[in-house]
Order: C-alpha cells, then structure tokens, then sequence
C-alpha cells in the first residue's frame, strides 16, 4: 500500500526552486512568497517519477500565467516536522499539494491556513462539480479548509472465479464475507488475507474500514471517544474471528497479504486501490505469481472484483473508507498567483495530475459545468503503473472501473467531520485499535474487551490533547 504505509525520504528541492530553509521568504508573522511573481509550492511527494511528472506540470503552469513556481517535494513521514519548524522561522510555503485529511486538520488546529480562497475556488470552479463527501472531510463546520483534489478507496479485492464456481455473492456485508470465507478456506487457499500487526497504521485502516460499515465510531457528535461501543465490539468479533479461522498463520502486514493474493492463496485480500496496478502486472518488483499467472500475468486482474462500501449487521448503510488528498492555501498566503495556482491544477492541470498515479488518484472533481463526467472519463484512460505502463481499463471489467472511479463519492472517515482530525491524526500515530485486535486475534480476550481497550487508550490520547 504504497500510499499509507512505506515510509517516505526526507524533503527534496527540485532544480530550480531554492532550499528549504528559505522557502516562502515572507515576513515572520505571514510567510508566503516575496516575489508576487514568485510563489513556493510544496507537494507530499517523493517518488522521483512523480515528482518528475509534477513539476511538468508546474512548468506548464508558469508558461501559461508568468508566475514561477518553485517546486520543492516532502516526505510524507517529514511533513509534520517540517511544517512545524517553517511556521515557526515564518518560511510557510504558499501552497501545499497532497495533503492528506489529517494534515489538513492539523494545520487547521495551529492556524496555519488561509479558511477563506478553498471556498471561493470550489464555488468558481464549481461546487456541485465536487464529490460532495470529499467536500465534507475537507471542511470544518461551514469553513472550506482545502479544496480536495483526488483520494484512494479501500478495496476488498475478491476472487470472481471462485466466488461464482461457488454460487456466492459479492463481499459487501459481514454475513457474506464471512459465508465466503469458510467456503472458500481450504485446498491451499485461505479465505482472507488481512493484517493483524499492532505497529502498522494498515492495521487501523483496515478495521476502520469494516467499523464504519457497521455503525462503529471513534467519536460522538459531541467528541466524546466511543470505541466501547457495542457496535465497536462486534466489529473487533467479526474481524478476529476471520483472521483466527479463515486466513494464514501469523502476523500479516501490507506486503504478505498482497503477497499471499498474489499467489493465488487467498479468496480475498483488503488493500487499497494502489494494488490495481500490481495486480495487473504493471510493477515488476510485486508481480502476481500464481499458478495461473505464468501463462497469462493478468489472469488475476481479470478474475478479480472490487467491493469499496460494506455493512454490517448494525450498520444503517453500506460505508466506505479512504483518504482525501488536497490543495491548501496557507495564513497570511492568499496571492493571486496562488490560487490561480490552485485552479490551475484543477482544471487545465487536472488530468495530468491525476496521471501521475492513476490508480491512487481517483478524481474528487468528477467533471465542469459543460461536461458533468470529463475528468471521471479522462482517469479511465491514463496510462497506470510502474515498468509498465497501460490503462487500468486494459485489465479491468466496466464495473470493476466503476466502483473505483466513483468511489471519492462515498468515502469516510472516522472523526473528521466531528471535528476530531487531530485526534485521528494522534491515534494513527499511536495504533491503540491495532494493538487491541492484534491481542484479540492472538487468542486473548473478547471484541468486547478488545473495544475497552482501545476506548481507554484513545481517550487518554484525547485528554493529553486537551
């Protein structure tokens, strides 16, 4: 899961943009650009391909509007660090590209951002042009913190063929993930691969994925931590329950599920939607290896399905989970040059940013005013991978492409639209869930206790907050 849990270099400066430490050069109390004709943008990003796509598309930016732009790309892992030590030398960047959901709350938290041009650049762009959920994460109460630029869904990947040679429904709801693994458990093939190590934010992810389809939050409307949920701990029962009786032996993390899919040894597998590529054969250091793959290397893409949204027995609706990546503007930034920037990126710029990693970048702004579905259509063309290049749609059915392309329609998140964005940003840096449904997988324990668990642990986390 390249986007969530391999770890990122430290920032890079790309040619042309100056050093780090003298980004921005505003005053000490606005940061931002000098130049007018000037503006610092940073982007979470660095892996080198990418980068090199980005400032493409930077270049291409600057020669259409007169504004240099310089380009300097963050590790994911250094972000928070290097944000806190330029808001404190004054040397803000202006705007900053890729930021996931927690960033953008914590930013929002220390003040770090301009809470007014997001929303004029929605509304000029086009509000209704937006995934409307993507909207929601990206606000805070009637305030456009970010303007949302694309996203990647959790998937539950499945085996098509086996599902239909065994007369059973697609892994939407509890009750047929679990018919389908004890179904499909057996003859070299586990039913589910999924990841049980306590120290892996994969693990939270994943059951957090399952827990909203099934009613269970991490916080109340009022903030209050509800974990010890019944709903909570019915999630924790039904997730132990599959890995103990249903999936392979020992601790399984991001590369030994995909792994153990990959090889033909698991019915299903939760990733996100950065497999879809691998999965394909598109990525020569993680090709799928089964049996049937030495004949024909897509023969995994091409008998698997995507479900994004579940539900569980006490869940009101199917839900999905994922991550928002988004433009922010930040205090004291609000240039011209700066949001043009930003509408730029998204619209003229906007599929050649989708295209530096289509199957991890699913459009947040689905279309414009003249075309409601033009840039939903522009994804399902871009060329995906790594060694190889290809559309996904080489590989994938209609309906497999479909789920993914709409999928920033439905997801969520647990506590970022209470207003609990730091919280969620403090507990995936501690895992308190993952190590309470890694004690319970290994036996100890039930969902119950696991939920008190992990209840008693975030709100410690919350009061250390306070």
């Amino acid at each position: 899961m390249r986007a969530t849990s391999i770890g990122r270099g430290a920032a890079a400066v790309l040619a042309g943009s100056v050093a780090l430490a003298a980004c921005g050069g505003g005053d000490d109390s606005s940061g931002g650009s000098q130049d007018a004709d000037t503006i610092t943008v940073w982007v979470v990003e660095d892996i080198a391909d990418r980068v090199t796509a980005i400032e493409a598309i930077a270049d291409a930016f600057s020669q259409s509007s007169g504004v240099d732009v310089e380009l300097v790309s963050v590790g994911e892992n250094d972000f928070d660090q290097l944000i806190t030590s330029s808001a404190a030398a004054g040397d803000l960047p202006d705007v900053i590209g890729a930021t996931s959901l927690a960033g953008v709350q914590s930013m929002a938290v220390n003040e770090l951002l301009d809470t007014e041009t997001p929303a004029t650049i929605v509304d000029d762009l086009g509000e209704d042009t937006f995934a409307q959920a993507a909207l929601e994460l990206t606000r805070d109460g009637d305030s456009q913190l970010a303007v949302p630029s694309d996203g990647w869904p959790q998937l539950m990947v499945y085996r098509k063929d086996l599902f239909e040679a065994a007369g059973l429904e697609p892994p939407t709801t509890f009750d047929a993930i679990t018919t389908a693994a004890e179904t499909l458990d057996g003859d070299g093939v586990a039913g589910i691969a999924a990841p049980t190590i306590p120290g892996d934010a994969f693990t939270q992810q994943s059951f957090e994925y399952f827990a909203l389809g099934n009613g269970c939050e991490l916080v109340d409307d009022d903030s209050t931590v509800t974990l010890d949920s019944p709903e909570c701990a019915e999630t924790f029962d039904f997730y132990a329950g599959l890995v103990r009786d249903h999936s392979v032996a020992g601790n399984q993390d991001v590369d030994t599920t995909r792994a153990t899919y990959f090889a033909g040894q698991a019915a299903m597998v939760v990733w996100s939607s950065f497999i879809l590529d691998e999965l394909a054969g598109l990525r020569n250091d993680a090709l799928p290896t089964c049996p049937e793959c030495r004949a024909d290397p897509t023969f995994l893409a091409q008998n698997s399905g995507v479900v994004t949204a579940v539900q569980g027995p006490s869940g009101d609706e199917p839900a999905s989970y994922g991550e928002i990546t988004s433009w922010v503007l930040t205090a004291g930034s609000a240039t011209e040059p700066s949001s043009e920037f930003v509408r730029y990126v998204m619209s003229d710029g906007y599929v050649d940013w989708l295209a530096v990693a289509p199957e991890g970048r699913i459009p947040t702004r689905q279309g414009t005013a003249d075309d409601a579905e033009e840039y939903v259509t522009a994804w399902e063309g871009l060329d995906a991978g790594v060694d190889t290049l290809a559309p996904l749609g080489d590989f994938y059915d209609a309906q497999t492409l479909e789920t993914v392309r709409t999928s920033a329609e439905t997801i969520q998140r647990w506590g970022f639209e209470q207003g609990q964005g730091q919280l969620v940003g403090a507990t995936l840096g501690e895992l308190p869930v993952a190590a309470a449904l890694n004690e319970l997988v290994s036996g100890s324990g039930t969902g119950e206790e696991a939920a008190q668990q992990a209840q008693d642990a975030v709100a410690e986390i919350q009061q250390s907050l306070e």
